[in-house]
């Protein structure tokens, strides 16, 4: 494993013990949720094959709960100026299993080598939708999950303290967030996480950013369903593709400390940033080198 030190700061995404819990209590039976994502896939699917010219690798970045493809648009400008071929599919932030399907159904209308990015939650999904896939050669992980078979977001966060999510333990529902509920067509009750919009800047960015430009974030916000929270994750491709993890040192959604044991047991080439949750926004150039060490195999 490779790791070296970098001089940035800014932070993101994680639960620490009981607001793990918290989100637990919240999730719901997984059947109706999960197949209604992966039925949506036949009808999201582009209809035409994305073919690269290029003899760089396809690189797709797929963003996390909280944030959307706009994300990486800093990241996007760098790589595309470097000559890679570069997609930000959407992530439907349904349900881990239904999301991974649809990104392993989009990705089967790219020809050629992929390097594959997640940021936060989606670290989870690239880990589940790539087995199999011979096109994908490295999955890079910018402060994202990437766990283990059967292992959840909520039982990877319980293990490490430090996460600002909540500052009531006994609280059912994380106190940085509202769970708001909504009917499925089925009758059965879900319920998105949103971020507080007074807790986002902290949250997400470490309060990086300024509080207008924060502000502009977390009104734009995509939630998270606490269902995707609690939904074992499937054989993760770490086991088999190489692997790079960009840590978040200043990371305030996910502990450090969880990202460092991430890393480790996916023996992936490790860099640490002094950066927040959001490193893709605050740190890209960070980011950037990261993925071009990843596509050039370094």
């Amino acid at each position: 494993m490779r790791h070296r030190r970098r001089r940035l700061r800014l932070a993101l995404f994680a639960t620490g013990g009981a607001a793990a819990v918290g989100l637990g209590i919240l999730a719901v039976p997984l059947t109706s949720a999960a197949s209604a994502a992966t039925t949506s896939v036949a009808a999201a699917r582009p209809t035409t094959t994305t073919t690269s010219t290029s003899t760089k690798p396809t690189v797709v970045l797929v963003h996390g709960a909280w944030g959307d493809a706009s994300g990486w648009s800093k990241v996007v400008k760098n790589l595309q100026h470097d000559g890679y071929p570069v997609v930000a599919p959407p992530d439907p932030l349904r349900s881990l299993s239904g999301d991974s399907d649809y990104l392993a159904a989009y990705l089967k209308t790219i020809s050629g080598p992929i390097v594959l990015v997640g940021h936060s939650y989606g670290g989870a999904v690239i880990t589940g939708a790539t087995t199999g896939n011979p096109n994908v050669r490295a999955l890079v992980y910018i402060a994202g999950f990437a766990p283990d078979a059967g292992e959840s977001i909520n039982q990877l966060t319980a293990k490490f303290p430090g996460s600002h999510i909540t500052d009531d333990p006994t609280a059912q529902i994380p106190t940085a967030l509202n769970a708001v509920p909504f009917t499925q067509a089925d009758g059965s009750t879900m319920f998105d996480l949103y971020i507080k919009p007074d807790k986002f800047n902290d949250l997400f960015l470490s309060n990086r950013l300024s509080t207008a430009a924060s502000t502009v974030l977390a009104a734009t916000q995509r939630p998270l369903t606490a269902q995707a929270t609690g939904e074992p994750s499937r054989t993760p491709a770490w086991k088999t593709i190489p692997s790079w993890y960009l840590v978040a040192d200043a990371d305030h959604l996910i502990p450090p400390d969880a990202e460092r044991f991430m890393a480790r047991r996916a023996h992936a080439h490790t860099v640490e940033v002094d950066a927040p949750h959001a490193a893709m926004i605050t740190n890209p150039d960070d980011v950037t080198s990261l993925i071009r060490d990843a596509a050039n195999g370094s």
